[in-house]
């Protein structure tokens, strides 16, 4: 009889592998066994990640300031490989801020944690046909540098799980649903329908990794006694959010769980359908 995992010990190791395939292979196999009943799940357990680098990452790419990974032009082949090569990255990240929200925070319902070892998953899933489809354009992931800034926040908001649902997947990834419907639009003119087709998977996942985030942050406004906007807008000062910046995909927020409040507040600024 195979020996169970436990869930958020095995989510703290594959946090802390470095090799892209190991990691995205891990998490495959973890959700398999997950699903299978072959894990435990210890939601008190307070866990250490003792002197391992957290996140585990590759020697490349290189990390560098935003401003300094250079311009993506669809007009060459290799300005497409750079916006694809971004994209992995960024789904790279994801893999990890998402294991991260398993194994850091104890005390959530059972629920939370399948949550978020299915954003795991899908997000491993993402990297993986992002990093199959560079591989068709001549580079392999590490190829050209990338950002931290999404892992910044995960650090910031690490000793508190309502800022981590905040400020991570409802401001950081909901920028996601913003973003994708134009990179598609560049991508399909240029020419690369594949890219195009798996921007199409993201954002179709990215809503449903959103809407997690938002039901666990109004979960825990609800536990906490706290109004979710006027919280949500302190987190952003407090923890110096980025500041939100249009055109905005409201019909996917407003599917991802933002209520009409926060819409409101995006509807000068819409993206164009």
């Amino acid at each position: 009889m195979a020996l169970s995992l436990a869930l958020r010990v095995r989510a703290l190791e594959l946090l802390i592998a470095t090799g892209p395939a190991a990691k995205t292979q891990g998490v495959a196999a973890l959700a398999a066994a997950w699903h299978a009943g072959a894990c435990t799940l210890d939601t008190a357990a307070v866990l250490d990640a003792g002197a391992a680098d957290v996140p585990g990452r590759p020697a490349r790419p290189e990390l560098v300031p935003p401003r300094l990974v250079g311009r993506r032009s669809m007009a060459t082949a290799e300005g497409r490989a750079m916006l694809v090569h971004a994209l992995a990255h960024i789904e790279f990240n994801a893999v990890n801020l998402a294991l991260d929200a398993v194994w850091r925070f104890p005390g959530m319902p059972p629920e939370y944690y399948a949550d978020w070892l299915r954003v795991a998953a899908e997000e491993a899933h993402h990297f993986t046909l992002l990093a199959g489809h560079l591989q068709t354009l001549g580079w392999t992931y590490g190829d050209f540098p990338g950002h931290d800034s999404l892992w910044e926040m995960v650090a910031k908001t690490s000793g508190d799980v309502l800022a981590r649902m905040a400020l991570v997947p409802r401001t950081m990834e909901a920028r996601g649903l913003d973003a994708i419907p134009p990179l598609r639009a560049k991508l399909a003119q240029a020419g690369d329908d594949a890219a195009a087709r798996i921007l199409d998977v993201l954002l179709h996942d990215e809503v449903g990794h959103v809407e997690i985030g938002n039901r666990w942050y109004f979960y825990l406004c609800d536990g906490r006694g706290l109004e979710p906007v006027a919280t949500y807008d302190r987190l952003t000062a407090q923890y110096k959010a980025p500041v939100l910046k249009g055109p905005f995909n409201v019909a996917a927020r407003r599917q991802a769980g933002f209520t009409e409040a926060e819409l409101a507040r995006f509807a000068g600024d819409a993206l164009q359908a």
